[in-house]
C-alpha cells in the first residue's frame, strides 16, 4: 500500500486519482479533506505523522507531497515546521516500521535564480524561505536514505499548472481572459512550466518503476516558451487579441515593493509583490533529461496541457484551432 502524505491538494488529488483508476491501495494522510476517495482518507499533520503509525505499518512506500508553499504564509517558521520538520517526522517513522521507499516532491525553488538552464548538478542558491526549508528537507531524507540504504526519490517540479489551480499560471490566464494583462519587462525571458496531469503521472511511475538507491530529477514538460511566446498562444487559444502595453521591470519591481509595504502594514495579502516580479520577470528554465532518460513517458504536450486548462477555466469560450 501506498501512504501519501498531503494527497488532498493540487498534485495529490490527480495522483490518487490515477492510483484509483487501476485500483492501487493508497491512503491518504492529509489536513484537508479530499474531494473523492474518502474512504481512503485518514486526517493527519505531517509534524505530528507520529500518531498514524500503526496505519502506516501497512506501507511499503512513502508519498510525500505535504508543503507550506505559497509565497506569503505567515508566520515564516511555518515553511521550517512543516517543510524541514515534516521531513524529520516522516524519515523517523519510516525507519521505526521499516518503510524502505520514500518519494519526496520538493521545488525548484531550491536552485533560486540562474541565467542559465538548470540541471540537478547546479548551484543552490534558494532566495526565499520556500525554497530554503526544502533544501533543508531534501537533506533530511538523503541522510534518512544513506543510513538505511532504502529507496529515495527526490522529484523538483518547476511551477505546475492545471484545472482547479490556483497559481500564478492561473493567475496570468485569468488576467489574459479578461483583459487585464500587463506584460512587465521585455517578455523575451523564458519559462519552463508543468502540466499537473504529467507531473502527476511521473510520481506514479517513479511510484512503480524505481525501487533502489537515490534519484533526483528535475521535472518540466518542454519546450520552454518566452513570456512573449506564452502570452501569444494564450491569447491565440482564447480568440484575444494579445496585450500591447508593457510596464519596464524597474517600474514593476518598484510597485512590488510597495504592496510589500502596503502589506506589512495592513496585515492584507496583495496579488502583486517584489518576490512575484522577480520571478516573473527571470528566466526559469529547467532541465528534465535525467527524468525523461528514466523511460516516463508525457500523456500531454504543454499546448494540450493549457488547452484543457483553458477549456476548464473558462469554457465558454471557443478555443482556436
Amino acid at each position: 500500500m501506498i501512504s501519501i502524505i498531503g494527497g488532498s491538494g493540487f498534485i495529490g488529488s490527480r495522483f490518487t486519482e490515477l492510483l484509483d483508476e487501476e485500483k492501487l491501495m493508497f491512503t491518504n494522510f492529509d489536513i484537508n479533506e479530499p474531494e473523492r476517495f474518502r474512504d481512503q482518507y485518514l486526517q493527519s499533520d505531517i509534524r505530528f505523522i507520529h500518531q498514524v503509525e500503526e496505519v502506516l505499518k501497512s506501507s511499503n512506500q512513502i508519498v510525500n507531497l505535504a508543503a507550506e508553499h505559497q509565497d506569503n504564509v505567515r508566520p515564516i517558521d511555518l515553511y521550517y515546521s512543516v517543510n524541514v520538520e515534516g521531513a524529520r517526522q516522516v524519515t523517523t517513522l519510516a525507519e521505526k516500521v521499516g518503510i524502505k521507499k520514500i518519494i519526496f516532491t520538493s521545488s525548484a525553488a531550491v536552485y533560486g535564480l540562474h541565467d542559465s538552464v538548470v540541471t540537478e548538478e547546479s548551484h543552490f542558491k534558494p532566495f526565499n524561505h520556500y525554497g530554503k526549508s526544502k533544501l533543508q528537507a531534501e537533506q533530511i531524507y538523503i541522510d534518512w536514505q544513506k543510513r538505511t540504504g532504502g529507496c529515495l526519490v527526490i522529484i523538483r517540479p518547476t511551477v505546475v499548472f492545471g484545472e482547479g489551480n490556483r497559481g500564478n499560471v492561473y493567475n496570468l490566464l485569468r488576467l489574459l481572459n479578461d483583459g487585464n494583462f500587463k506584460m512587465v519587462g521585455d517578455g523575451k525571458n523564458k519559462k519552463s512550466m508543468a502540466y499537473v496531469g504529467n507531473i502527476a503521472a511521473f510520481i506514479k511511475y517513479c511510484s512503480e518503476e524505481i525501487n533502489q538507491g537515490l534519484h533526483i530529477f528535475n521535472y518540466s514538460d518542454g519546450p520552454d516558451l518566452s513570456m512573449n511566446e506564452l502570452v501569444q498562444m494564450v491569447s491565440q487559444q482564447i480568440n484575444k487579441k494579445p496585450p500591447g502595453v508593457q510596464i519596464p521591470y524597474v517600474a514593476g519591481l518598484m510597485a512590488g515593493y510597495m504592496m510589500d509595504f502596503m502589506s506589512s502594514i495592513s496585515g492584507r495579502q496583495f496579488p502583486i509583490s517584489a518576490v512575484r516580479i522577480k520571478k516573473f520577470c527571470a528566466n526559469t528554465q529547467f532541465s528534465s533529461e535525467l527524468a525523461d532518460a528514466t523511460g516516463f513517458k508525457r500523456e500531454f504536450t504543454l499546448t494540450e496541457g493549457l488547452e484543457r486548462t483553458l477549456q476548464y477555466e473558462f469554457g465558454q469560450m471557443t478555443l482556436a484551432t
